[in-house]
C-alpha cells in the first residue's frame, strides 16, 4: 500500500492535531510537515514535495489564495482547501480553486457531532484521491471565452442548457459562464459536487460579476431564459417539459444526491432535441447514463477535454461510453454554446 504524504497548511494548532489525527489513523497517510502560514507552506511545499498539501484560507503572512498562486507557480502540487463554512470562508475557498486548488471541504466537526463520521470519510476518500492527481502549471484566461460576436439571441431549437463538473468545476463552470452573453436566451441549469455546507455560498460565489444571474434553484420554480439555476444540497434536481424545476428525494445514483444522471435523464424526457448537455472536469462517471439517455432523445452534447480538465474522469468515462458529440478545450465552450443557441444546432 503505497503512503500519502500530506503537508498540513493552517495557523490553527488545534485544527492541525484534528487533522493529524484525522488522517494518520489510517494507516496509508503520513503527515510530512506542518506549516504555520502560507509563506512556510510554499516554501515546505518546494522543499518535502508532498503528494497533498491541505491548506487553510486564513492564515498570516500569507493567505490560503496567495499560497496556492504562489504553490501551482513554483513546485505545482494537488492542494485540497480546508476551511469553516462561513460565508466569507466559502467565498474564499472558491476563489483558492480558481487560483489552481482542486476542491474546497469544511472542517470537520468537533468528534462529538453526529456528522464528524461523515466528514471524516469524506476528508479521507478526498486525500486518498486528489494527491493522485496530476497537476500542472496551467492559468486559463477568462477573457479568451468570452465571444466576439454581438449578443446572441435564442433559435428557439435549444430550450436548455444542462451542466456538470466534480473536481475542478467551480473555476472551470465560472470559465463558462463568463463568456456567455447576458441575453444567451435559454435556462442553464448545473449540478456541481461541492461539500453540502458550501452549495449556498457556490451560487453566490460563481454569480459574482457574471453576466449572467445565478441562484439555489426552487421547487417547482419556473425557469427563465438567461439564468443559471444550480443545484440544492441532497436532493435530485431536474426540469420538466412546462419549463420548471423538479426536485426528487430518491436515493443517491452512482452515489450522488444531486446526480448529473438524473438531471440530464430530466432534460432528455422533457426537451428531446431541444436538450444541451455539458459535462466539465471531474472525478468519477456521475452523468454518463443521463447523457445517454439525451443522445437516444436526440440532444446534443460537449465535454471538456483532457487538456484543459483538472480532472479527466466525466467526460472521459462519457467519451468512451459514446455519450459525447464534441469534445472541446475549456475556452472554447462559451463561444460553441453561443453558436449551437443562435443556429438551432444547424438543423
Amino acid at each position: 500500500m503505497q503512503t500519502v504524504r500530506v503537508l498540513l497548511a493552517d495557523d490553527s494548532m488545534t485544527a492541525r492535531t484534528m487533522m493529524r489525527s484525522i488522517l494518520e489513523s489510517e494507516g496509508d497517510i503520513r503527515i510530512v510537515g506542518e506549516a504555520k502560514n502560507g509563506v512556510e507552506a510554499v516554501e515546505m511545499t518546494r522543499q518535502i514535495q508532498p503528494d497533498i498539501v491541505l491548506m487553510d484560507v486564513h492564515m498570516p503572512v500569507m493567505d490560503g489564495i496567495d499560497a496556492t498562486k504562489e504553490i501551482m507557480a513554483r513546485a505545482p502540487t494537488p492542494i485540497l482547501i480546508v476551511s469553516a463554512a462561513t460565508q466569507r470562508d466559502v467565498d474564499l475557498s472558491l476563489s483558492a480553486t480558481q487560483a489552481g486548488a482542486l476542491l474546497a471541504l469544511p472542517k470537520p466537526d468537533s468528534p462529538t457531532s453526529p456528522r464528524f463520521e461523515e466528514q471524516r470519510a469524506e476528508l479521507v476518500a478526498m486525500v486518498r484521491a486528489l494527491s493522485q492527481v496530476k497537476v500542472v502549471r496551467r492559468w486559463v484566461d477568462e477573457r479568451r471565452s468570452r465571444p466576439r460576436a454581438g449578443r446572441a439571441r435564442a433559435s428557439g431549437r435549444v430550450q436548455v442548457i444542462a451542466f456538470a463538473a466534480s473536481t475542478g468545476g467551480p473555476a472551470a463552470l465560472r470559465t463558462v459562464l463568463v463568456g456567455l452573453p447576458s441575453r444567451v436566451g435559454v435556462p442553464i441549469v448545473v449540478v456541481q459536487h461541492i461539500a453540502r455546507d458550501f452549495t449556498a455560498g457556490f451560487a453566490r460565489w460563481l454569480g459574482d460579476g457574471l453576466p449572467l444571474p445565478v441562484k439555489l434553484a426552487g421547487r417547482d420554480e419556473p425557469m427563465e431564459p438567461g439564468v443559471v439555476y444550480i443545484a440544492p444540497d441532497n436532493t435530485h434536481t431536474g426540469v420538466t417539459a412546462d419549463g420548471t424545476i423538479c426536485f426528487s428525494g430518491e436515493g443517491p445514483i452512482g452515489g450522488f444526491r444531486p446526480s448529473a444522471t438524473y438531471l440530464f435523464a430530466s432534460v432528455a424526457r422533457a426537451f428531446g432535441a431541444d436538450g444541451l448537455g455539458v459535462v466539465l472536469t471531474g472525478m468519477g462517471s456521475d452523468g454518463v447514463q443521463g447523457l445517454l439517455e439525451l443522445k437516444r432523445a436526440g440532444g446534443y452534447v460537449i465535454g471538456q477535454d483532457e487538456q484543459s480538465s483538472i480532472v479527466y474522469g466525466m467526460a472521459q468515462e462519457a467519451a468512451r461510453a459514446g455519450a459525447i458529440d464534441e469534445m472541446l478545450p475549456l475556452d472554447r465552450i462559451a463561444p460553441r454554446l453561443v453558436e449551437l443557441v443562435r443556429e438551432g444546432r444547424g438543423r
